[in-house]
């Protein structure tokens, strides 16, 4: 199975790609959490995604706030597909992550989550790598049967509630 690469621009974005990287653990996805700057090592960053394919990812997980540049920053230089997560910072909520993570330039993709959505960011990561991987696939259908008879036994239970009110 491919690898995963989680790239954080500042290690301030621990605490947001941390559900991720548990997320992809669960799923026995082998990921690798790196903290590469789009401003401040952007030689990095290119070296990073120009021999991503070659180091056996299949997808590259970008977190960012502010500008928000390394999503776009690591596509550039790739042709994986690229997540981004837009980091709530303390000036503007994230909406200014949001848009630069989402607002790309033709030819050069980066699929978005909402902020701080790194869950999501690896849910979607490994349904990437599942078109590939059958057993991979399995999981993911087992995990959205399980979220979804979570949700009927507390139906269920609202339903009991309901009878007493």
């Amino acid at each position: 199975m491919k690898k995963v690469a989680v790239i954080m621009g500042s290690d301030s974005d621990l605490p947001v790609v941390a559900p991720a990287v548990k997320q992809l653990k669960e799923l026995e996805i082998e990921t690798e959490v790196r903290v590469i700057s789009a401003h401040r090592t952007p030689k990095q960053a290119q070296e990073f995604s120009e021999s991503a394919i070659k180091n056996g990812f299949g997808v590259i997980i970008a977190a960012a706030g502010m500008a928000a540049h390394l999503g776009g920053v690591l596509a550039a230089s790739t042709t994986l597909p690229v997540i981004g997560i837009p980091c709530s910072a303390k000036v503007l909520d994230g909406m200014d992550a949001m848009l630069a993570t989402v607002m790309m330039p033709p030819g050069i993709p980066v699929a978005g989550v909402g902020v701080n959505a790194s869950k999501n960011a690896a849910l979607l990561a490994a349904e990437i790598l599942a078109v590939a991987d059958d057993k991979l696939m399995d999981k993911l259908i087992k995990m959205r049967k399980d979220m979804a008879d979570a949700v009927v036994e507390k139906d269920k239970a609202v339903q009991e509630k309901i009878k007493e009110i």
